[in-house]
């Protein structure tokens, strides 16, 4: 809702507005400014409070394209304010700034790069994690993604990433084993842990000293979507927890690759007195005959 009164305009921060309200919408300024039929330079100046006395048709307009609609209410002195056309939430990065002092588009995404895995043009930050001083491209203070499915993506996983919850599921398990679940709100299963006790002294038919039990990890499953989010990181330490409120924890796994990196970023470390793991794959009988 707008007043007519100047000084509504600048309680309600028209420019901070139409920004919040075309995020919501997901509109650069370019789509905003072909849907309402505003040029685009006018949009700019707008938003950056570079023009103070906008017409009211060219907000409207603006608004309309934006899913709102306005409303003027002429008599003086009613304390209305601008609160309902504000509900749309800020621009997460609003304070940021490119290398030329712009701010970034409002409808997009931006994040700071700090590591080159944070910026989708370090293609070579996942495969050779190279030191900085063999990085083949600079790195840009922030990045953003273009395509509105991968932005649409990202969304979701951030929304995924704060509303998932890790639970102990206790029915139909035995009580030597361990069952962890994270679920988003609605129920959806999106990742598990399985967990078993073992006695080391039956494994390894040591009859020296009492048994020493283990907890051996069975496996940690994520849905592909939601990986990378932290959702496995969670479930382990939902297990060592509970081990921990148990006694001392002592948690055994193996694995391969990728799956060596995730266990050693939640604190497991590299047991080289373990057996290796080893691997026989008959050869087809033509090389077989070639062998005699």
């Amino acid at each position: 809702m707008f007043e007519s009164d100047a000084s509504m305009y600048r309680k309600a921060d028209l420019g901070d507005l139409i920004r919040r309200l075309r995020r919501r919408a997901d509109l650069s300024q370019r789509e905003l400014a072909a849907r309402a039929g505003v040029p685009q330079p006018t949009i700019a100046r707008i938003e950056s409070g570079r023009t103070g006395d906008p017409q009211y048709r060219t907000i409207e307009r603006l608004v309309q394209a934006l899913g709102g609609r306005m409303h003027v209410e002429l008599a003086p002195g009613s304390g209305r304010d601008a609160d309902a056309l504000a509900e749309a939430a800020p621009v997460p990065h609003d304070e940021m700034r490119d290398l030329a002092g712009r701010r970034y588009p409002a409808h997009l995404d931006v994040w700071e790069v700090r590591e080159p895995r944070d910026w989708p043009g370090a293609w070579w930050a996942e495969w050779y994690r190279l030191p900085p001083r063999q990085w083949p491209l600079p790195l840009p203070p922030a990045t953003f993604r273009l395509n509105r499915e991968y932005r649409n993506e990202r969304r979701n996983r951030e929304r995924v990433r704060h509303s998932v919850a890790v639970r102990r599921v206790r029915s139909g398990v035995p009580r030597t084993a361990w069952r962890f679940a994270a679920e988003l709100p609605g129920g959806e299963l999106v990742g598990e842990l399985r967990a078993h006790q073992e006695s080391a002294h039956l494994r390894w038919g040591d009859g020296a000293g009492p048994p020493k039990e283990e907890t051996v990890l069975d496996g940690v499953l994520v849905t592909f979507a939601y990986r990378r989010l932290g959702i496995g990181r969670r479930l382990v330490a939902a297990l060592i927890d509970t081990l921990g409120a148990d006694g001392a924890v002592c948690l055994r796994a193996v694995t391969v690759q990728p799956g060596v990196s995730f266990l050693l970023a939640c604190g497991f470390r590299l047991e080289a007195s373990r057996p290796s793991a080893l691997r026989f794959e008959p050869l087809p009988p033509r090389q077989q005959s070639r062998r005699r």
